[in-house]
């Protein structure tokens, strides 16, 4: 009998994917029937022709056509011929072909996939693939193209002539380009923190729907200011073709609060910069940054040329990294990235950092951010998944302590590492080193995080909390979800440093000297959180559970961060928040405990305004959305004005039907979206709620000054809360101080998070009070 049980495959027979086994100028030719320039977020329609090539194709064999990972365009759909995306195929010969979509049909990053396969016939060369993109004959609004902008877009088409399912990419692929739209909204920036003397910039810039930068603005602008800013012109002059303005050389003398709005000629109010203090003199300072996203060469948009400049010169961030799955970056890659990050950091100006993202899966510790101080190092990768070069295998650290571990033993002291949650979560509970890794993320455009925060503290952690956008489309610092299955826009880490160097943004993320938020129009939010002391305390200068000998010094005052040794005596909480959109509450930590939640208003102030908010995740994992598609219908009182909250997909909306009843489309991914109603005779009757998860009915009488909550938490949490507002909330800048008694025999991580009418949230970094010190 032959033995059929050896699992070794003989010499000679190759067991898996040859990349080019046919000649290029063999496999056939693919072209759009137009090409150019497009508006992202437009409807189009496209025909694309595949010409076969030496071979044909036979029975059974297949084209794709291939999409990049991060495209929220229209998907190619085949049953609806009134709906949008409608696609036909033909074949010039009359084979019979078979269509099918599959988003995840193909080696990332370009796994969105259409796939045609000859299902009966076969084609001989020359013979052709019509494939109809967005066929508009039955009355479709044919095909929507992605709503965030690309220099070459490309219908990457890839061949299987001979059926062996092996398929290669053609030499020349048909491409266009995705440009943005009309503006349609404006932002103006400018420093959060200044001091009286020195020169700033005022930096303006118009989006069009998706928030794409635009070049089509044209319009005059008329600054109107609190106080006197010299060489601030009387005009500022928006010119078409520019993507951004700069009005450099202000300088203010007078200390307290800047405010710069800009209106257009007949009057009215175009923007207003984000909040902004001046000082006499030099203080830690306010920077913004985004650490985390990617470009073309890996899963994202754009080079990573690109990237930082976007970063830089659209999204008027202080700092910048790039993230790349590490599984995907070359040798090459890397060499050129550290190159590109040595050419734009600029002390002063942008400072960026060489990094990348350490992609291992969830069982082998999750996804972790991984940054130097200086160009040149080595990548330790989770695998080469995607790389064909295996000359540096020894260099991969499988789990994520074997990559701690690799650090340490090659004394590599100076790296810092992040946690996240994207597609691989961060599990830190089975993997955490102190020594390397500094802050957990706790927002991003995949969702909001609070759980891993939430873990830290469960196993005793002491780490800092960033939020960065974690983007794919390209746009660091600016990252809208746009139309796809993404639920937030990316965040932002508001670092605090005396000056923007290299060297001080590391020292700032070893110290925490940072805060996160959700970004967005109101994310760079002013945010202040300090501690006084009653009785002598010690300032811990690293963290005395993992460093011995750790440096101290006496402080009667810290900031969020620190680490701080309070023997007996209570703590003196002061918070303070300037922000664009009125503050709704700040709510108080301790840890896992929540100690208060603070409104800037009183129970006697509250009014006809009503809100009502959807939040929470499914689970930890990749398709964490939660569905809260559904309805409100009041039934005596009558809708006067209804305000979407943290509504960023157009196509998921909020929609009044009469009123009476609200309609919408939302979904959240930890974070909350809803709305807030004004109301007439906003105290009678009910409000009844249905949706998926929660249909009740809640009489507005009770509705009140604290939160009302409706439960439907499972994994994580998952629930509506209504709540009643003043008709006017006018408390943009809030200031508190609260006495805090620390706990003994557990560390006293006391932080805040800031919660604006709008939607956006902040979190400070924890200032960590101990009673007793628990050394290394």
């Amino acid at each position: 009998m032959p033995n059929f049980s050896s699992t070794i495959t003989p010499l000679g027979i190759h067991n898996g994917t040859l990349r080019k086994p046919i000649p290029e100028n063999l496999l056939g030719t693919a072209v759009l029937d137009h090409t150019g320039e497009f508006e992202a977020g437009s409807y189009q329609s496209f025909t694309l022709t595949y010409t076969a090539g030496r071979f044909g194709i036979d029975d059974s064999g297949s084209i794709r056509i291939v999409f990049r990972f991060a495209t929220d365009q229209t998907n190619p759909q085949f049953d609806a011929p009134s709906g949008p995306g409608f696609t036909e195929v033909e074949a010039s010969n009359n084979a019979v072909l078979q269509a099918r979509f599959d988003p995840k049909g193909n080696i990332r990053p370009w796994d969105r996939t259409l796939q045609i396969k000859v299902v009966k016939g076969f084609m001989k060369e020359g013979d052709t693939i019509k494939v109809r993109f967005g066929v508009t004959d039955h009355g479709g609004a044919g095909m929507r193209l992605q709503t965030f902008c690309e220099n070459r877009f490309e219908f990457r088409v890839l061949v299987d002539p001979i059926a062996t399912y092996n398929f290669q990419t053609l030499p020349k692929q048909p491409n266009i380009s995705i440009v943005p739209g009309p503006p349609e909204k404006w932002v103006a920036v400018i420093p959060s923190t200044i001091t009286c003397g020195e020169t700033f910039s005022l930096k303006i810039k118009a989006e069009d729907m998706w928030g794409n930068p635009t070049n089509q603005a044209v319009k005059k602008l008329i600054p109107k200011t609190n106080q006197p800013i010299k060489n601030l012109p009387e005009f500022i002059n928006i010119k078409e073709g520019d993507f951004a303005t700069v009005v450099s050389g202000l300088m203010v003398n007078s200390a307290g609060a800047l405010e710069i709005k800009l209106h257009s000629s007949d009057g009215s109010l175009v923007a207003t910069c984000n909040p902004s203090k001046v000082f006499n003199s030099s203080i830690l300072k306010n920077y913004w940054g985004d650490l985390h996203g990617q470009s073309e060469e890996t899963l994202g948009t754009n080079s990573a040329t690109d990237y930082f400049a976007f970063g830089r010169d659209l999204a008027f961030l202080d700092a910048c990294a790039h993230q790349g799955n590490d599984f995907q970056m070359t040798d090459t890659f890397w060499r050129d990235l550290n190159k590109i990050t040595a050419q734009f950091n600029e002390d002063g100006q942008f400072v960026t950092l060489p990094g990348y993202e350490w992609s291992g899966n969830t069982a082998l510790g999750g996804d972790r951010n991984v940054f130097f101080p200086v160009e040149g190092r080595t990548m330790r990768r989770s695998s080469h998944a995607l790389i064909e070069d295996q000359s540096d295998l020894d260099t991969d650290c499988h789990t994520v302590n074997e990559l701690f571990e690799a650090f340490s033993q090659n004394e590599e002291w100076d790296v810092i590492c992040f946690a996240h949650c994207g597609g691989r979560y961060a599990d830190i509970s089975i993997a955490h080193d102190g020594r390397f890794e500094k802050s957990v993320e706790v927002h991003s455009a995949w969702g909001t995080f609070e759980w891993l925060v939430q873990d830290a503290f469960k196993n005793g952690y002491r780490v800092g909390i960033i939020g960065n956008s974690d983007g794919h489309k390209g746009r660091p610092g600016a990252s809208y979800p746009g139309a796809g299955w993404f639920g937030a826009v990316g965040g932002l880490t508001c670092f605090l440093m005396p000056e923007l160097t290299r060297e001080s943004l590391i020292k700032c993320i070893n110290s925490r000297h940072h805060y996160a938020t959700t970004g967005g129009p109101s994310g760079r939010m002013r945010l202040s959180v300090s501690m006084s002391f009653d009785e002598p305390a010690t300032q811990y200068l690293d963290d005395p559970m993992i460093f011995e000998a750790c440096s101290t010094q006496p402080c009667a005052e810290a900031i969020m961060g620190d680490i701080v040794h309070l023997p007996v005596g209570n703590s003196n909480l002061k918070v303070s928040v300037d922000a664009a959109s009125p503050v709704r509450c700040i709510d108080i930590f301790n840890g896992l405990k929540h100690l208060e939640c603070y409104r800037p208003y009183a129970e006697s102030d509250l009014g006809d305004r009503i809100g009502v908010l959807w939040e929470g995740a499914e689970y930890r994992g990749r398709f964490r959305a939660v569905s809260w598609d559904g309805s409100a219908h009041f039934n005596k009182a009558k809708i006067l004005s209804t305000s979407a909250v943290n509504f960023f997909n157009r196509d998921k909306t909020i929609d009044s039907l009469s009123n009476s009843d609200l309609a919408w489309k939302s979904v959240t991914t930890g974070n909350f979206a809803g709305f807030i109603a004004k109301l007439n005779d906003s105290r009678s009757g009910s409000i009844e709620i249905k949706t998926e998860l929660i249909n009740e009915t809640v009489a507005l009488v009770d509705i009140g000054y604290k939160d009302t909550i409706l439960d439907a938490s499972d994994i994580l949490p998952r629930g509506i809360r209504l709540f009643r507002l003043p008709n006017e909330n006018t408390h943009k800048s809030v200031s508190i101080e609260r006495k805090l008694e620390p706990q003994t025999g557990r560390d006293n991580p006391f932080y805040v998070r800031i919660t604006l009418e709008d939607g956006t949230q902040a979190w400070s970094s924890p200032i960590y009070v101990l009673r007793e010190v628990e050394k290394s």
